[in-house]
C-alpha cells in the first residue's frame, strides 16, 4: 500500500499506525509480519507491506469484522491517506528477504493486461540474482488479485483506492544500489522496451517492522483524546 500523510498530521498518524493499527492487524489469524517505510528526500509518502499466509486471509471473517469496524481512532486516521494505492497481492517470484533498511517500489503498468513472457523472464531471472549482490538483500513480484468482497467501512471513510496492477520490491542495505537498478537494470526505457507502458519509481526508508510475536506484549495506545479524558 502507498499514500501520503501530510505533514501537521504525520506524528498522530506514526503513533496510532504503530500502536494501534499494526497490533491490530497483527492480531488477524493470518497476518505473518508488517512493515512500514517512509519515502526518502524531500517526500511525504508512506509505503506498507503485509505478508499474509496467504491471498484468502484477505477475505477471512476476521479481517473483514476489523476493516468493517474500524475502532475511533482509526475513523480518526483514515481521511489522512491521501492518494491511496492498495494493491492484493499473489507472490509470483520472490527471492531474500523482505524486510531492510530500503526498499525500491516499482508499480508497472503494462501495454497489455498480462505480464508477456519477455518482461516475465527478465525480471524472473534478475529476482534471483539481487539478493547475493552487494547492497541488496531481496527481491519480489507481485500481482494485484481482488479478493471478492464488498467495500469496506475503511475504504468508505478513505475514499476509493487505486489499484498497482503489478509490483516489483526490491529491499537492501544500501540506497545507493537501489539507485543503481533505476539507472540500468530496471530503468524505465529498459522496462518500456520490454512492455511497461509506465512505471512508478520510489526509495523508502524502513520505519518500523513487526510480527505477531513480537506485539504480544505491547499494549494497545489510548487515543489523544482518551488520554486527555483520562487526565482531567
Amino acid at each position: 500500500m502507498w499514500w501520503e500523510v501530510e505533514e501537521n498530521g504525520f506524528d498522530e498518524f506514526c503513533h496510532w499506525h504503530a500502536h494501534e493499527h499494526f497490533p491490530e492487524r497483527l492480531g488477524i489469524p493470518g497476518f505473518q509480519r508488517a512493515t512500514r517505510w517512509r519515502q526518502t528526500g524531500q517526500g511525504c509518502g508512506t509505503f506498507v507491506m503485509y505478508e499474509l499466509e496467504g491471498h484468502s486471509v484477505l477475505s477471512s471473517p476476521d479481517y473483514l469484522a476489523r476493516l468493517n469496524s474500524p475502532t475511533p481512532w482509526s475513523v480518526k486516521m483514515m481521511p489522512l491517506h491521501h492518494k491511496m494505492v492498495r494493491s492484493q497481492c499473489e507472490v509470483i517470484a520472490t527471492a531474500g528477504t523482505t524486510t531492510a533498511n530500503h526498499a525500491l517500489t516499482i508499480r508497472l503498468s503494462l501495454q497489455n493486461a498480462p505480464l508477456n513472457a519477455p518482461l516475465l523472464a527478465y525480471l524472473e531471472a534478475l529476482i534471483q540474482t539481487l539478493p547475493s549482490r552487494k547492497g541488496f538483500t531481496g527481491a519480489h513480484l507481485l500481482q494485484h488479485r481482488s479478493p471478492e468482497i464488498e467495500r469496506t467501512a475503511e475504504e468508505k471513510i478513505r475514499g476509493k483506492d487505486a489499484v498497482a496492477e503489478w509490483v516489483l520490491v526490491v529491499t537492501g542495505y544500501a540506497l545507493d544500489a537501489l539507485h543503481t537498478l533505476v539507472d540500468g537494470e530496471l530503468a524505465p526505457s529498459k522496462l518500456k522496451a520490454l512492455g511497461a507502458e509506465h512505471s512508478q519509481y520510489d526509495c523508502y526508508e524502513l520505519a518500523v517492522s513487526a510480527t505477531p510475536k513480537d506485539m504480544q506484549q505491547v499494549g494497545r495506545a489510548a487515543t489523544p483524546s482518551l488520554i486527555s479524558v483520562a487526565n482531567t
